[in-house]
């Protein structure tokens, strides 16, 4: 009988096809999850920016309610005020607070005419 020409096959070095399908499919669910979470944080970068600049607008509102020479008649004012290149609503609630003229100021502030995000409350001692 002659030499057989069946030679078994031996692994050289390498990955098989198989291994490099998994390989890429683990990656790439790696990088999905990479791209939603920077997403995320960008969604989130952009209400924090918005919230903080409606924050400085309510503290601007309450701060000249506070120090004007007269008190801000009780009830309810609103107004519009441009802050970061943007334009916001506020709304000021003004109730007396006890006997002594002391005031509690509620400030609402709303991007636009939407819904508020930045409330700020305040009192003004009686004169």
């Amino acid at each position: 009988m002659g030499e057989s020409s069946f030679r078994p096959f031996l692994r050289e070095g390498g990955f098989t096809l198989i291994e490099m399908m998994v390989a890429l499919a683990v990656f790439s669910l790696a990088a999905l999850a990479l791209i939603r979470l920077e997403g995320a944080t960008l969604r989130s970068a952009g209400m924090l920016d918005e919230t903080v600049v409606a924050q400085m607008v309510a503290r601007n509102v309450a701060v000249e309610a506070l120090t004007d020479a007269q008190p801000p008649a009780a009830g309810a004012a609103s107004g519009s005020e441009a802050n970061g290149g943007r334009a916001w609503t506020w709304t000021r609630r003004v109730t007396p607070l006890g006997d002594a003229g002391a005031l509690r100021i509620d400030v609402a502030v709303a991007p636009g005419a939407g819904r508020p995000i930045a409330r700020l409350m305040v009192v003004r001692p009686g004169t």
